[in-house]
């Protein structure tokens, strides 16, 4: 009986927050209706804010409310999880008011808004290179703000993603390895793959992933020599055995020197001539 009760008043009370709510939104009081949205907002009732800030914005533009009611909607829409709408309304504040009270945080949750709907590595990384850009325009308007170090965290770590999705893409390509269904031009997969590996590399040098990207291109060259045609063949053996010399010179300590020292070894016994090469 207590919960019948309790669920009844329940009703009751939604009922009545939802006239009120409903009243308010139909009042022509706009300084009425943009305490009730902060009230609102304050209350984390940000689909209710949301709706009454949107009318309110055109309506406070100009006013000493104009940019608090901006920043706030923008920030509501954030909240409420509508990352792509709440970028632009951050992006619209920074650009009506670039000197304003919320400037800082406005140009900082543009980051922060493309930061939670970029995507996972596997996917395309286009809302990533916007939450990178947005970052770092922050920090070059900003260059002592607050959240400063947040920032930089979370380029590091986007950057990491973009080198994530490059290394799926070249262990993709060597995995496909003598497939050639996806090859045009007479090109290969390990090819493709020491390409991508290679630009990986120069593009981000200091990387954490860099020796998974050298053990790739490593196996690459090595495989490419195994399946290449005999005129070829000898060239690509030593830029194997090199680049396996240059890869225990970086990692003499990887769990994959011994996998390179196997390398040097047969790539010895074909440019000695211990391996008779044929077609």
């Amino acid at each position: 009986m207590k919960k019948i009760v309790s669920a009844v008043v329940a009703v009751l009370m939604l009922t009545g927050c939802s006239r009120e709510f409903n009243e308010v939104y139909k009042s022509n009081d706009s300084d009425y209706k943009y305490e009730y949205a902060k009230e609102c907002f304050a209350n984390r009732k940000y689909a209710k804010a949301i709706s009454l800030l949107e009318g309110l914005v055109t309506i406070q533009k100009g006013t000493d409310n104009g940019q608090e009611c901006l920043f706030m909607l923008a920030m509501a829409e954030y909240c409420n999880r509508d990352y792509q709408t709440a970028s632009e309304y951050f992006k619209k504040y920074y650009s009506s008011y670039p000197k304003g009270k919320y400037a800082e945080m406005a140009s900082y949750f543009v980051g922060e808004s493309y930061y939670m709907s970029a995507p996972e590595p596997r996917l395309d990384q286009s809302g990533t290179i916007l939450a990178i850009n947005a970052y770092q325009e922050f920090l070059d308007l900003f260059p002592d703000a607050v959240n400063k170090e947040v920032a930089q965290n979370r380029l590091f770590e986007l950057q990491d993603k973009l080198v994530k999705k490059e290394l799926l893409s070249a262990q993709l390509y060597f995995n496909l390895g003598t497939y050639f269904g996806n090859c045009g031009s007479g090109g290969s997969n390990y090819e493709a793959c020491i390409i991508t590996a290679q630009n990986a590399i120069k593009d981000y040098p200091y990387t954490k992933m860099r020796e998974d990207f050298a053990v790739l291109i490593m196996k690459s060259k090595f495989e490419l020599a195994q399946q290449s045609v005999i005129q070829k063949r000898m060239d690509r053996y030593r830029d194997a055995e090199d680049e396996c010399y240059g890869f225990i010179n970086e990692y003499p300590d990887s769990k994959q020197r011994s996998t390179a020292e196997k390398y040097i070894e047969v790539c010895k016994k074909h440019l000695s001539g211990e391996v008779t090469e044929e077609e």
